[in-house]
């Protein structure tokens, strides 16, 4: 009586071949692994040892940061410079105002920027496509184009030396326009049923948009927050142009005044002061960096 191929059990002499063709496959698996890890440690050493050099620099006396040869950490760490950095002008209050400011300019950029996904992916009017199109030219445009019209609209409005317009400008410009591309390619990517269901439980557009569609958005709102806190805490030229009294300035602007009574760089002080600006970042990225990473991915923004 024959045997079918396909139903004949495994013999003993036959697994002991299986296990070893799954070892090799285990084996190269772990490796790739291995110089995955090995080559990312490598990319990283660029961007980390800096970092780190300013951390521990930032608690070395002045003598030991021009030391050589030079070392990485200090051999009589002090705080004294984390102390300058507070006594030598208001930094608490510009440390405030970049807090604040960038909050405030992150939430109404994922505001504005989600109003517009949602009507460029979901609502049909004419003209959509090529007024999409205009809008993204925004991102074209640097913003030193722009820079002396708008002092010339906000000196006649009189919001110079003012928060005001390091607020206005961000909030509802290039980082709004590329909030807008990115929430636009995620409501794209919603299925069409979800706001179908929605309308035949009688939501309209705004409802279907804050109770539908936003708690599905956390991702591309995570991205959206993310390089706008970033853009508006790493300002520059705006608040040098429009503000002029140190208790008014940002971070970016106090940076450049740790100077002594001669123009010297205090590096100390600026090393310390460095450090602290760049906490907030950190954390802010640390909390939403996996919904970061799915938000560029459903926008199409990944490498």
């Amino acid at each position: 009586m024959k045997t079918d191929v396909l139903t004949r059990p495994v013999t003993a002499t036959q697994a002991p071949a299986a296990n070893g063709i799954r070892k090799p496959r285990r084996v190269r698996s772990r490796l790739r692994s291995v110089l995955l890890i090995a080559s990312l440690i490598v990319m990283a050493i660029p961007f980390a040892v800096p970092t780190l050099w300013m951390i521990t620099s930032s608690f070395k006396p002045l003598n030991e940061i021009f030391a050589s040869p030079p070392t990485l950490f200090a051999e009589n760490p002090t705080t004294a410079a984390y102390v300058d950095a507070f006594t030598f002008q208001p930094f608490a209050q510009q440390y405030l105002n970049s807090l604040y400011i960038a909050a405030i300019v992150t939430v109404v950029a994922m505001l504005v920027s989600s109003l517009a996904g949602y009507a460029f992916a979901r609502i049909r009017f004419p003209g959509k496509n090529v007024l999409f199109l205009i809008v993204l030219t925004g991102l074209l445009v640097p913003s030193e184009v722009t820079i002396i019209p708008l002092f010339q609209i906000f000196k006649n409005l009189g919001m110079i030396n003012t928060h005001l317009p390091l607020i206005l400008v961000p909030a509802i410009g290039a980082p709004a326009v590329l909030g807008t591309f990115i929430m636009r390619q995620f409501f794209i990517s919603l299925p069409v049923e979800l706001e179908e269901a929605a309308r035949l439980d009688g939501l309209g557009r705004v409802a279907i948009w804050w109770r539908i569609c936003m708690p599905l958005a956390k991702p591309a709102l995570s991205a959206v927050a993310i390089l706008t806190f970033l853009g508006s805490w790493n300002m520059y030229l705006e608040p040098t142009v429009y503000l002029t009294s140190p208790e008014l300035f940002t971070l970016p602007q106090a940076l450049t005044r740790f100077t002594d009574a001669y123009g010297g760089e205090m590096w100390d002080t600026q090393l310390a002061a460095a450090t602290m600006t760049v906490v907030p970042v950190l954390v802010v990225f640390l909390i939403a960096q996996r919904q970061f990473v799915e938000g560029l991915a459903h926008s199409g923004l990944k490498g």
